[in-house]
């Protein structure tokens, strides 16, 4: 059977990027409209027709979605290119896709699931190529370990296949954006790696009435969907505005108190990265990142630095949960944080006194009350000490992660009890690929910005819950 496919100029470049020697990983789209499901089903029907016995992978973060999306395009392609029933089989049980010739397509979803940290249900693929669709939604843990699968199945009966790993996506700032467009952006693309930008205006089949609709959304929905702009986000959960974000760096401060601080973030010996920051009240003008220190040389480092700056002990803050707590108790003199205590009150002009703070736990009322600082641009970043012992990393490259941390900072909608929730700690990592130890710092830096909770109202809050009745009457 041979069958015409005609192909946009964005998707005839990706095209191009598959059949050249160099080119094994492509990211294509960028916004609404270039046609990003058709190129990935025209690829995976002819891969598959092509090499008799390969196997790639389709995923997405959700199977259900996967099959009433890109699967529903698949057969729709099928169609038009004059396919019958018995040139392929569909096993909807298994998720399988065999075509006559013994290809197949394994429909994968790739969610993060709390039974499956580590992704072993890839564990045994043995793939020549995969595409992930609307890769931005996909957590990066589970794009790479896919990743390593993809080649295991190479040698088809004599004849050696290029593999090939294939994303699609929409604007984000998560991992297509560190892997596709910011080098893309910056021109320090790998040179097996392509990203081909596809825009609503590149797609002439689009109906009028389609980008009548982008251009009457919302501002975010516009500059991502419509134009590709990488650097707007629409999740309504975040906290933090990106433009605020970034005007950290330009952001200038008055009547800012002169009172310098240090804040640590500690880190496993070999664990996740040690950051230092050190503060002239809300202005952040010192940085220090080590990797493979002991909490020896960390104490060691942070003495130094508080005599360098003249910062009282009172003033130092360090994260005493894990092993952070080995710091603070090495440093006599100085606070720990503990982001799981319970929030401190907060003062209610209403009834004129302190009234229990409605977030889960002071981790929480510190990420937004930096939220809260940063979109009203009083926090600043003017860094003028940076020092680190990872060779290579650059102050830009902690500045751009520090920004990176703060925009995947959400608030959580699975609160029980209504509480102000900040998505927890591992659910940041597994988006980023590394623990927020910056935005940690900074959020930290809020505990100075609370009172302590007087006594009294200590003393009142007891005496409240020991007279309510926990066994009243039915």
């Amino acid at each position: 059977m041979e069958s015409t496919i005609n192909l946009l100029p964005k998707q005839t470049l990706a095209w191009e990027a598959w059949e050249s020697d160099e080119i094994t990983e492509l990211g294509y789209g960028g916004a609404a409209g270039g046609g990003k499901s058709r190129l990935g089903c025209y690829l995976a029907i002819v891969i598959a027709e092509q090499y008799p016995g390969s196997r790639g992978a389709i995923g997405r973060k959700e199977l259900k979605t996967l099959r009433l999306t890109t699967m529903t395009t698949l057969f729709e392609i099928f169609n038009e290119l004059g396919y019958k029933s018995n040139d392929y089989k569909y096993d909807a049980q298994q998720s399988v896709l065999t075509f006559a010739n013994g290809s197949q397509i394994y429909f994968l979803d790739t969610a993060y699931s709390p039974q499956d940290p580590e992704y072993t249900r890839f564990g045994s693929l043995e793939i020549t190529w995969a595409w992930i669709d609307e890769s931005n939604e996909t957590p990066e843990k589970a794009k790479s370990i896919l990743k390593t699968r993809v080649g295991r199945k190479n040698n088809l009966n004599g004849v050696s296949v290029k593999p090939f790993w294939l994303e699609t996506f929409n604007p984000n700032k998560g991992h297509v954006y560190r892997d596709y467009y910011k080098p893309w952006k910056e021109g320090t693309m790998p040179s097996y790696r392509s990203f081909i930008r596809a825009l609503p205006g590149d797609n002439p089949y689009l109906p009028v009435a389609y980008i009548t609709n982008l251009e009457r959304s919302d501002k975010v929905t516009r500059e991502r969907l419509l134009k590709g702009n990488f650097d707007f986000d629409d999740d309504p959960q975040k906290i933090m505005n990106y433009e605020a974000i970034t005007d950290l760096t330009r952001n200038t401060l008055t009547n800012n108190n002169e009172v310098k601080s240090l804040v640590a973030d500690i880190a496993r010996f070999g664990g996740d990265k040690i950051v230092l920051g050190t503060f002239k009240g809300l202005e952040l003008y010192g940085l220090y990142v080590y990797t493979f220190q002991g909490i020896d040389e960390t104490i060691k480092r942070m003495k130094e630095i508080i005599v360098d700056e003249a910062i009282g002990y009172q003033n130092v803050l360090a994260d005493e949960d894990g092993v952070g707590g080995g710091v603070v108790d090495g440093m006599r003199g100085i606070k720990g944080f503990s982001g799981g205590r319970s929030p401190l009150p907060v003062w209610d002009f209403v009834v004129s006194r302190l009234v229990p703070a409605n977030y889960r736990n002071f981790r929480c009322q510190c990420y937004f009350k930096l939220s809260e600082m940063v979109n009203n641009r009083q926090v600043a970043i003017c860094i003028t000490k940076f020092d680190t012992n990872i060779e290579g990393y650059t102050l830009e490259k902690a500045l751009s992660d520090m920004a990176e941390e703060l925009d995947a900072i959400k608030q959580t909608d699975r609160s029980e009890d209504g509480k102000l929730t900040i998505i927890p700690k591992s659910e940041i990592k597994e988006m980023l690929g590394r623990s927020p130890d910056f935005a940690d710092i900074m959020m930290m830096r809020m505990t100075f910005e609370f009172k302590e909770t007087p006594i009294t109202f200590k003393r009142t809050m007891r005496e409240s819950a020991d007279s309510v009745d926990t066994n009243p009457a039915i």
